[in-house]
């Protein structure tokens, strides 16, 4: 009978699957932890009485004997946002690649008190290691202080104290956005950033200011904005009405779309008055209207590196290891040289 041991009424075991496969039991474990010293033909039937038996791997009992339950827990944080989103859904894919499940813990509120409380919840599990994905200063301090003796990886900002990093050079995507509006011609170009609390919304205001510094050129044309189209939206109506910049660079596509909307209605031709360039590459941003000159984050990346920073501590490596993905540049139709030149 399909899902029970040998018409006992019990789930069924390993030695369950190895009589009804024709193999050992050590040729089972084998099938179930990949490893490539199995024939095709063995595998297929190995994974061929998996299913026909309703086989489930006992985590647990594993656990007792490996003393890793193959569990890495996520805590999180502005789940909302496409950046956070996605680099979560890039970790979580990374770590089931690797053969770990992933437990996650949302953050309503950034603070000491809730990164401990989440941070006990994963230790009551017994992960076997912790990914950070809250892009605020305070994280890091508070992990500090924690002193965890399992591997913790910081997604998104340096970690320090012996808390290890995989991230996104934040400041060379600006750095590759507004050189890109330099190059066209441009000399007043603003900035309308993330929130200066965010680790990578200070990155790219950093990354902004030292390109122009490099170009002898003004940065006082700072605007601060809160991800949203909407806020750029009426960001943008006020830069149509002043004129004051012939190029912007927002901190994220969210509020590049918001600044379209804004210009267009105020009878502002991007690229041929002012030029856009967003940050993440959306998936809907080459359809924005016109399509969106943006810099690529590379998610993926960045989640395959951050899994295999932890695996190396686990597998004894050195603390404190710094991952950096980098991003790249893809040109559109919202950036083009400024009238007259």
């Amino acid at each position: 009978m399909r899902g029970t041991g040998e018409g006992h009424g019990r789930p069924p075991v390993m030695e369950d699957v190895a009589k009804v496969a024709g193999v050992s039991h050590q040729t089972v474990s084998r099938v179930l932890n990949n490893n490539p010293n199995v024939s095709p033909g063995t595998r297929e039937r190995v994974e061929l009485a998996i299913a026909e038996l309703g086989y489930r791997r006992n985590i647990a009992a594993r656990s007792l004997v490996t003393r890793q339950s193959q569990t890495i827990g996520v805590l999180a944080a502005e789940m909302s946002q496409y950046g956070p989103a996605n680099t979560l859904l890039a970790v979580e894919q990374a770590a089931r690649d690797a053969g770990y499940f992933v437990s996650i813990a949302g953050l309503g509120e950034v603070t000491k008190a809730s990164i401990d409380q989440a941070v006990s919840h994963f230790l009551d599990q017994s992960v076997d290691g912790i990914v950070v994905l809250v892009p605020h200063p305070v994280t890091s301090e508070a992990l500090r202080e924690l002193h965890l003796a399992v591997p913790v990886v910081m997604v998104g900002a340096i970690g320090g104290g012996g808390v290890s990093c995989a991230a996104v050079d934040q400041r060379l995507g600006a750095r590759l956005a507004v050189q890109h509006l330099i190059d066209l011609g441009h000399t007043k170009i603003g900035h309308l950033s993330g929130p200066e609390a965010w680790i990578d919304g200070a990155e790219r205001i950093r990354g902004w200011r030292e390109t122009l510094a490099d170009a002898g050129l003004d940065d006082s044309l700072l605007l601060s904005g809160d991800w949203s189209a909407e806020y750029a939206y009426r960001v943008g109506l006020e830069l149509a009405r002043k004129r004051e910049a012939s190029a912007v660079f927002a901190a994220n596509d969210q509020m590049a779309l918001g600044l379209l909307r804004a210009f267009h209605e105020s009878g502002v031709r991007v690229p041929d008055d002012v030029s856009i360039v967003g940050f993440d590459d959306q998936p809907d941003s080459g359809f924005f209207i016109p399509p969106l000159t943006t810099v690529r984050q590379g998610f993926d990346e960045l989640g395959r590196r951050c899994i295999e920073v932890l695996l190396a501590e686990l597998a004894g490596g050195e603390r404190g290891a710094t991952a950096i993905v980098s991003p790249r540049l893809v040109v559109r139709q919202t950036t083009a040289a400024p009238s007259g030149v």
